[in-house]
């Protein structure tokens, strides 16, 4: 039985409670945030025995095995650095640390310490992206893909929402080396990243802000960026977030030599585009018959996880299934669910793209 306790008591630390509780091997036993009255509360409604306001205290009383981190991102270093050095595994929520710098340092003392560390990147785990990984390993592209489009965007909603959001100039996400975006592009570019032989990809990002955000006083904000990545080996990629594309996207489609895929995790479908050539006007019945087809094939999938109560909201999905994928590398030393060359190459890349906006 794995002993797991909590960093950090705010909303994303309710969601990890509510899917350790439902994890067999796992067994909440702290939690810990700098305001006792956050503490408390979680522990009461969760049902765990002791909460804390001091980290080291916790580690020396209820000594877990696993940590999760979800505490505000500027403090993930340090936080992961203590409980790395006591012994724990850590779950670090998304975004992993401030930089890559950070994040090497992380991952080094981990392995000097005999323990592991994975990240919140748990957009790698819904079930459509599962299936889209399982057809990629069996051939299906013919090979590795050779170009990929990632969208990954935001809803700000109407403007009385947006300015709530935004009005706070004192705000932890405003402090942040990439701001808004630091806090939410890393699901988009680690679905990338995932495909990418090499270390050092070349990276042009153009950055701006939106005239939504613009009209509300909030020009500070960078909240449209596109990007385009090339690998070592030619393989391409575009990343595109944007807050004013209705609805939101959040897709990856992957291009290959023999077939391409479409990935649309908000409705969690998945869709094979076949590479084949049909005459004259035939071409204008079969594929939309076969198109269909795939749309009842998902509805049919999707329909069946949800009676046998395994289809929840996609991110709580594949939040259980990061989970306990890490748990059992953990457990039965099976390989981490995230490799630590993507752990660290979505934060090179983060690196780069802030870096040239900040620059433009």
């Amino acid at each position: 039985m794995l002993k797991v306790a909590i960093i950090g008591c705010g909303k994303m630390a309710d969601n990890h409670a509510e899917i350790i509780q439902r994890i067999a091997i796992a067994k909440m036993v702290g939690v810990c945030d700098s305001e006792s009255l956050m503490a408390r509360d979680m522990s009461e409604r969760f049902n765990i025995e002791k909460y804390f306001t001091n980290v080291q205290e916790m580690l020396e009383t209820v000594k877990p095995d696993v940590v999760h981190i979800t505490t505000p991102p500027q403090s993930h270093f340090e936080l992961g650095k203590i409980c790395l050095e006591a012994g724990c595994n850590v779950y670090m929520e998304k975004p992993f640390t401030l930089n890559t710098a950070e994040a090497g340092k992380l991952i080094k003392l981990a392995e000097h310490n005999g323990v592991k560390i994975t990240a919140g990147h748990n957009a790698q785990f819904t079930h459509a992206m599962m299936r889209m990984r399982e057809l990629v390993n069996s051939g299906y592209l013919g090979g590795k893909p050779i170009h990929m489009e990632s969208h990954y965007c935001y809803d700000f909603g109407d403007v009385s929402f947006a300015k709530a959001l935004l009005g706070d100039k004192d705000h932890w996400v405003r402090k942040l080396p990439g701001s808004l975006l630091q806090n939410i592009i890393s699901h988009g570019i680690s679905k990338i990243v995932e495909f990418l032989s090499g270390d050092n990809p070349i990276v042009i990002a153009h950055g701006f802000t939106s005239s939504f955000l613009k009209n509300i006083g909030q020009d500070d904000i960078v909240d449209e960026v596109r990007v385009i990545i090339r690998d070592e080996d030619s393989t391409t990629a575009y990343f595109t977030f944007s807050s004013q594309i209705k609805p939101s996207p959040h897709q990856f489609r992957l291009y290959g030599t023999k077939n391409s895929l479409i990935v649309d995790d908000d409705n969690q479908i998945l869709i094979k585009i076949d590479n084949k050539d049909y005459k004259s006007y035939v071409r204008y019945f079969i594929p939309p018959f076969q198109y269909a087809k795939q749309y009842i094939e998902n509805f049919k999938l999707n329909l069946k996880k949800f009676i046998m109560k395994d289809f929840h909201l996609p991110n709580e999905a594949a939040l259980k299934t990061l989970i306990t994928s890490f748990y059992n590398s953990i457990t039965n030393n099976e390989p981490l669910p995230l490799s630590y060359k993507e752990i660290l190459l979505t934060s090179k890349i983060m690196d780069t793209i802030f870096e040239q906006i900040n620059t433009n």
